[in-house]
């Protein structure tokens, strides 16, 4: 059973304390490779100022956002040059999709012109090179700086249950217990099964990137931000990230008498694949 709700965040707020996001700096040295001797202040201000300063205020605006921004603002002045292409892999390893990219691309292009949208698109299929698979997932670390709750450990005591990696962070331990799970793009967890002689079951609270979430003999349903996910005991399902896209969710296990999960077999690929 899946219930949309926009605005769960908020009472979790009073709930979970605000986790600050860690500042990650930039080393740049593009500015004194290229320009160090003919123009040594400005290497200065590009390496030390623009991406020293300015780009390691990521615990402010996170690496991926200042991205977009970026790869926008140089789309709109038509400078899809090397350094345009510089940012769109930059982009790429912050953890911008393929997809996400087409879209802000696309979207650019009502504002910024449609000759510019064709130039850039031209470069970024180039970065992305059409392989579905490159996902472009970036690393974890870049993803962790675009969520609110932390993206713990890998996932390895489930591992055997879990098709890709998955991460896990411990969110609250004692009373009722709430885990964050993180998913690589690709990642999904088994079938299985939540089992209790009264009450018991499951809650996903989705608050990053997209998934899916699929009860047994029903159709896969996409989730995002926001989605509320309510699994009652005895129902087989399984969750898990979109091809293209990381996803995270609070896990949270509903009380009950005489708990246990069971674990079945994996999502299969053709199946997963058409999704």
């Amino acid at each position: 059973m899946r219930t949309r709700k926009t605005l769960f965040i908020l009472p979790l707020t009073l709930i979970f304390p605000i986790m600050a996001k860690s500042q990650v700096k930039i080393q740049q040295t593009a500015g004194r490779d290229a320009l160090g001797e003919f123009a040594p202040e400005f290497a200065h201000l590009n390496d030390d100022i623009l991406f020293g300063e300015v780009w390691s205020r990521n615990d402010l605006l996170s690496l991926r956002d200042r991205s977009i921004v970026t790869v926008v603002s140089l789309m709109s002045q038509g400078l899809t040059d090397s350094s345009f292409k510089y940012h769109l892999e930059s982009a790429k390893k912050n953890g911008v999709t393929r997809t996400e990219m087409a879209e802000i691309l696309t979207h650019a292009a009502f504002y910024a012109g449609w000759p510019k949208a064709w130039a850039a698109f031209r470069m970024a299929k180039e970065v992305w090179d059409g392989n579905a698979e490159s996902v472009a997932a970036g690393s974890v670390e870049a993803y962790a700086q675009t969520i609110f709750f932390p993206v713990g450990q890998p996932n390895d005591a489930y591992a055997r249950y879990f098709t890709g990696q998955s991460y896990l962070a411990s969110i609250v331990k004692d009373g009722v217990p709430v885990v964050n799970v993180t998913f690589e793009p690709g990642c999904r967890n088994n079938w299985h099964i939540h089992h209790a002689k009264k009450g018991g079951g499951q809650i996903l609270l989705c608050t990053a990137g997209r998934g899916w979430y699929q009860e047994w003999g029903k159709p896969a349903q996409q989730l995002h931000p926001g989605d509320v996910v309510k699994i009652p005991a005895g129902v087989k399902h399984w969750h898990g990230a979109a091809k293209d896209s990381w996803f995270a969710h609070l896990s949270v296990e509903v009380p009950g008498e005489e708990t246990s999960n069971e674990w079945l077999e994996p999502v299969d690929d053709q199946s997963y694949n058409a999704l």
